[in-house]
């Protein structure tokens, strides 16, 4: 049996819990009608525990002047008790027992049992009324009468159906106003709360719209009562991360697809190379290199740039030799045959991995290429603590309104150049470089052409 309990008590739970209101809404409106449920149930115990009480003092009252009328009907003072006659003693005699020295003198015809219960109260010297119910409810009061020589008690009794009556319809009538007042309050509740809580609705719903399209609106710059202000102000801290996760989303989609455009094109390149007409096996086995170093470039790549989007700072382990890796990229990169591209310095060690430090200079070789008239020039050589990088070509230059800006994303000084690029490379090779504690910057003072400086910690 107490396995049966156990088990029934999680059941009873969960079936309250679908029970209970799932909106706000609902859950306030709930807490204010049990609270003024609570508060109705109280004032109304207490209204009519004062109405009864009353009821009955105005009872108690009408005996109490019932038995003064009588006394003034009975002679105290002599030794013998009499009861006088007047012309209403029919009115006097009703439910009205009159005693002396402990005996019954007179009571009212056909009284039966009530009669022990005024004797009992006339031989009592301690609570004056009582309230019995012989054939319906009856409120009797006993009152001594006192003279000279003798003493005499009147006992005077009272229908309290009426009262009772009285007593029941004010108890159904609070009952119904109760109810009618808590119908108001459930409904009142839930029309102030929907009208409360109809600017938190449509703050959401705006902050819903806003994020799915980046949006620079703001809640901010609206009025709102103090209460909405900070839920606006948090509102406005997650559309400004959200807005900063989609920027890096879209940045990220950019230099993915920047990055691989150069690999995906040599592999495009040589299969159509390959298909225009037969080739030897010797030819066949070539074009399989150079597309599988291709394909083995953009999984660098890929692993390179989404390793960076995932930690915000490069850590891997490791050092590259910069003047092999330079010589490696300048044969992977596509350069045109009027462009003379040399690679010079000494042996150095730069302290980051290989892929990286090809991801950092490649831009800026693919950006030398773009626009170089004849030759480019990579050197490498040591400074005090860091590696540095100078890649140098001899074209037009960056235009000096924008060279401060050559380094925001999406920024090119003339789309309309016939140059393709998205204005991602430079970018990308600053953020990278500054994830391995490194610097990108362009050198204004070199002229003719244009001058990029990486410098990178020492292997």
């Amino acid at each position: 049996m107490s396995g049966i309990r156990h088990r029934s008590r999680p059941a009873v739970t969960a079936f309250l819990k679908r029970l209970a209101p799932r909106t706000l809404r609902g859950r306030l409106s709930l807490v204010a009608l049990t609270t003024a449920t609570l508060l109705m149930l109280v004032l109304t115990i207490a209204f009519n525990a004062v109405a009864d009480h009353r009821l009955q003092h105005q009872a108690d009252d009408e005996l109490r002047t019932r038995a003064a009328a009588v006394a003034t009907t009975i002679d105290t003072s002599g030794t013998t008790v009499r009861i006088l006659e007047t012309s209403h003693d029919e009115l006097l005699d009703t439910n009205v027992w009159i005693y002396a020295d402990g005996r019954l003198l007179e009571a009212p015809p056909n009284a039966g049992p009530l009669t022990r219960v005024a004797d009992a109260l006339a031989g009592r010297d301690g609570r004056p009324c009582v309230t019995a119910d012989v054939d319906g409810p009856l409120r009797l009061c006993s009152q001594p009468v006192s003279g000279d020589k003798s003493q005499a008690t009147v006992v005077t009794a009272l229908d309290l159906s009426p009262y009772r009556s009285s007593a029941e319809t004010l108890l159904l009538g609070s009952l119904t106003l109760d109810a009618v007042m808590l119908a108001c309050t459930y409904a009142l509740t839930r029309l102030a709360v929907g009208r409360a809580l109809r600017p938190v609705r449509t703050m959401t719903d705006q902050a819903t719209q806003w994020s799915a399209v980046a949006s620079g609106e703001r809640f901010g710059s609206m009025r709102h009562p103090a209460e909405l202000a900070r839920l606006g102000t948090s509102l406005d801290a997650i559309l400004d991360r959200i807005r900063t996760l989609l920027r890096h989303e879209q940045q990220l989609t950019g230099e993915l697809s920047h990055e691989l455009r150069t690999p995906l094109s040599r592999i495009i390149a040589e299969l159509d190379w390959w298909h225009t007409r037969p080739r030897t096996d010797d030819q066949t086995r070539t074009t399989h290199k150079v597309i599988a170093e291709a394909a083995q470039s953009m999984r660098t790549i890929c692993d390179t740039l989404l390793d960076d989007a995932r930690g915000g700072t490069l850590t891997a382990p490791g050092t590259a030799e910069v003047l092999p890796t330079l010589q490696r990229l300048a044969e992977l990169l596509d350069v045109p045959s009027h462009l003379t591209l040399t690679t010079h310095g000494p042996h150095l060690e730069a302290g980051v991995p290989p892929d990286l430090l090809e991801r950092i200079i490649s831009p800026l070789l693919a950006n030398a290429c773009r626009y170089a008239h004849s030759s480019i020039t990579v050197r490498a050589y040591r400074t005090l603590d860091a590696v540095r990088i100078d890649v140098t070509d001899d074209g037009p230059g960056v235009p000096p309104p924008f060279a401060t800006r050559l380094f925001e994303p999406g920024r090119r000084a003339d789309p309309g150049d016939g140059h393709p690029g998205a204005g991602l490379g430079l970018p990308l090779a600053r953020r990278l470089a500054r994830s391995a504690d490194g610097e990108v910057t362009y050198d204004p003072r070199h002229k003719p052409g244009a001058r990029f400086v990486v410098n990178l910690p020492a292997g």
